[in-house]
């Protein structure tokens, strides 16, 4: 394969631009020419200068923009066949061997459909003489990737699109602007959001804004007197002490028989049902626009390099493929087959098969639709009569992160609603030695979901020696069934040594789970923790208002950003912001490596380079320091850059918890909960660590989560995601010499 080509088609998402960017590059460094189709299916039907070469600066500096700089259109010519033909012989004049096709669910149906005529419309042109012979058995197929730009989330083929994640943050913050207004006043509002098939972004952004109730088309409410029931609970959450009232509706959402249930509708049924003061808030294309988040643009990046890729290496005639992510596990899926799936959702909704179309959505789905339908309750089921009410100590530990607040609240309503008592243990371990133990109830974790910091608590304190014993002791006297520590690296240790002194204090000889949360993404039996997706979040955002105060002065950065020992949020980062370079202490920088970084940087700004980006985890090496290199920089770049050093500090431990890091946290605090219920009474009770493993979240037995961290630098053995370290290194590369170099991407 010599050539390929890139075109965005239908609604824009967040990421198509990391997407375009990656495809470019990767494609370049194999060798390949590529071309950008612009304008989508039209600017393939149309031809001319709306094909034409696409080079390696021309793709500098778009990480952070929204939108798509090659363009989308949605085509009327390209659905008909004789659109097609023309947009066949047009890829044919340009000798296009494959293409990377970036859209929804009706782009990628269209480059099914290329695919399939192929064969037929080469041999019409060959034909009418539109085409030689010779040029038709040179390109005898089209080879086809495809990358799902989506902001609903509603595409078969992988566990969250481009596009998606970004819009949450637009539905996230919107809700969180609105809720604190609504309580000030005591209204109610209704949000729309988008998905007229796909109740995704309805469904994670209630999740994730602590939403009283939600209406998507997956499963619309399940009797037919839905307004009475929505009003007798939402009645009760007021007479509890809520003072807002938050309704969020997918623009798609309907009633059992497939009537349309509409923002206007709600409004009316709270205002007529309930006497509130109501508001309406349709989101909108709001959530298509803006920056893409950091989630957005690494995930688009690494489908984008695995497309290429993949194209390279597939066989003449394979059939098209899209590619996904499974967790952090690159996928590749028939194309053919993710249509499939995906129209069996429309299908299923349309014949009101709502069973079968949560079952389609996925195991995911369903669990955040179970768990959402407990978490929207005005109050919790009361217990059964004779149940065994079990004891659940919670507690925080390590450092702050974003989404501890949000898990202690879903871990404490959660376990509430089966039944049981949920005991909070303030300051962390301070708190299970010297007593600091008290009841928590339905509300006394209102408002939570979307809170910064630790409610409860939290610190770095690591039990020992006599300390053991009175932790038992107030073990005892609470009679504490089972713990759920919610922390880092210090609450796992502790936890750990908790478990292995079981044999000396029976009080300890209870099931403890262990809940990943840290910004460091340091934690073994867990890929993601956490807090870590809010915190590269914060990064991205404040490099990117860096690079834009350097641009305009010839200035280079060495960005330093937290992380201890493990260089995560570093690699990240520089994969999200196009850093050219980062340290990692995972590999250690050497003085050859710094001699090698001025040459790169003396070289481009002397052919007019105006920004420089390096990034630095914050323990990558003692004696080469942020300010040291700063100073090494500067010195040698003489008259052609000066160097600045911003150390991001605490900024990254703070904050609201990002969509995604909410969701992660209620998700995980689910599972502990069960886990919990299972171990508690059993003759010899397990403890173990949950986590986010390959899409799937699984617990490490406690015995096995030792053998899996490496003690003195605090993080796992093994890092999966030293992995995309490559993938950096490539699209970080300075242009071939042959172009000019402009950008520091």
């Amino acid at each position: 394969m010599k050539r390929i080509a890139v075109l965005t088609s239908g609604g824009d998402a967040q990421g198509m631009n990391a997407a375009v960017r990656a495809v470019v590059r990767t494609a370049l460094d194999h060798g390949l020419d590529v071309f950008a189709i612009y304008e989508g299916y039209q600017g393939m039907v149309d031809g001319g200068d709306a094909i034409r070469p696409i080079r390696w600066n021309d793709v500098g500096g778009i990480l952070h923009k929204g939108g798509t700089i090659i363009g989308s259109a949605r085509s009327a010519e390209f659905r008909e066949r004789s659109g097609r033909l023309k947009a066949v012989r047009n890829l044919l004049l340009h000798k296009i061997e494959g293409i990377v096709v970036i859209g929804g669910d009706g782009s990628l149906t269209g480059a099914n459909i290329l695919y399939e005529e192929w064969p037929e419309l080469v041999a019409e042109l060959v034909a009418d003489g539109r085409i030689g012979a010779t040029t038709a058995a040179q390109f005898p197929s089209l080879a086809v990737a495809g990358i799902i730009g989506s902001i609903d989330n509603d595409m078969f083929g992988s566990d969250v699109t481009t596009g998606a994640d970004t819009a949450l943050h637009r539905i996230v913050e919107a809700t969180d602007a609105i809720t604190s207004t609504a309580a000030s006043h005591q209204r109610s509002f209704v949000v729309e959001v988008m998905g007229r098939h796909c109740g995704y972004l309805a469904l994670m952004g209630a999740l994730a804004a602590g939403a009283d109730w939600v209406l998507i088309p997956e499963s619309p409410p399940d009797v037919d007197d839905w307004a009475e029931t929505m009003c007798r609970l939402l009645r009760k959450g007021r007479e509890t002490g809520r003072r807002d009232t938050l309704v969020v509706i997918a623009e798609g959402a309907q009633d059992r028989h497939g009537n349309p249930i509409t923002s206007e509708q709600i409004k009316r049924i709270l205002e007529e049902r309930l006497g509130e003061d109501t508001r309406i808030t349709v989101l909108g294309h709001v959530q298509r626009g803006g920056a893409p988040s950091a989630f957005d643009r690494n995930l688009s990046t690494l489908l984008g390099s695995a497309a290429v890729v993949e194209l390279i290496s597939a066989e003449t005639g394979t059939p098209p493929f899209v590619m996904g992510m499974r967790g952090n596990k690159l996928t590749r899926t028939p194309l053919a087959e993710a249509l499939r799936v995906t129209n069996a959702v429309t299908t299923a909704i349309v014949a009101q098969n709502y069973d079968e179309a949560l079952r389609l959505r996925g195991k995911s789905f369903q669990e955040s639709f179970r768990t959402v339908r407990t978490l929207v309750r005005a109050l919790p089921h009361p217990p059964t009569p004779g149940q065994r009410r079990m004891r659940i100590a919670v507690l925080n530990a390590g450092g702050p992160a974003p989404g501890m607040n949000t898990a202690v609240r879903a871990a404490v309503r959660l376990a509430v609603d089966k039944g049981h008592i949920v005991l909070g243990i303030r300051n962390g371990f301070h708190g299970l030695i010297e007593d600091d133990i008290s009841e928590m109830d339905w509300m006394s974790v209102s408002g939570w979901a979307t809170r910064g910091g630790s409610e409860l608590g939290t610190n770095r304190y690591l039990p020992h020696g006599s300390d053991y014993y009175a932790m038992a002791r107030n073990l005892e006297k609470y009679a504490i069934d089972g713990i759920l520590m919610i922390g880092g690296w210090t609450g796992y240790r502790g936890g750990l040594e908790l478990h292995r002194q079981r044999h000396t204090f029976p009080a300890f000889d209870i099931p403890i789970v262990c809940l990943p949360v840290s910004i460091n993404n340091n934690l073994p039996g867990a890929e993601l923790s956490v807090g870590a997706d809010t915190a590269l979040n914060s990064i991205v955002s404040a490099v990117d208002k860096i690079k834009r105060s350097a641009v305009a002065s010839r200035r280079a950065f060495v960005v330093e950003v937290m992380g201890n020992y493990c260089g995560y949020l570093a690699l990240m980062s520089a994969l999200a912001t196009g850093a050219e370079r980062v340290y990692l202490h995972e590999e250690g920088v050497t003085l050859a490596d710094l001699e090698a970084d001025v040459r790169q940087l003396v070289d481009g700004f002397s052919k007019g380079k105006r920004l420089g980006l390096m990034i630095r985890n914050e323990y990558a090496n003692p004696v080469y320091t942020t300010g040291f290199m700063r100073a090494l920089f500067e010195e040698e770049g003489g008259d052609l850059f000066d160097v600045r050093e911003s150390i991001l500090g605490h900024l990254q431990q703070g904050g609201d918890p990002s969509p995604f890091d909410r969701i992660l946290a209620t998700r995980l605090a689910s599972q502990c909960v069960d886990y919990l219920e299972k171990q508690i009474g059993q003759p010899e009770p397990r403890s173990a660590c949950v986590g986010q493993v390959q899409g799937e979240l699984l617990f490490t037995e406690m015995e096995d989560i030792a053998r899996l961290m490496d003690m003195d630098v605090h993080r796992p053995k093994r890092q999966w995601w030293l992995d995309i370290r490559p993938i950096a290194r490539v699209l970080a590369k300075p242009a071939p010499q042959t172009q000019s170099t402009n950008n520091s991407e």
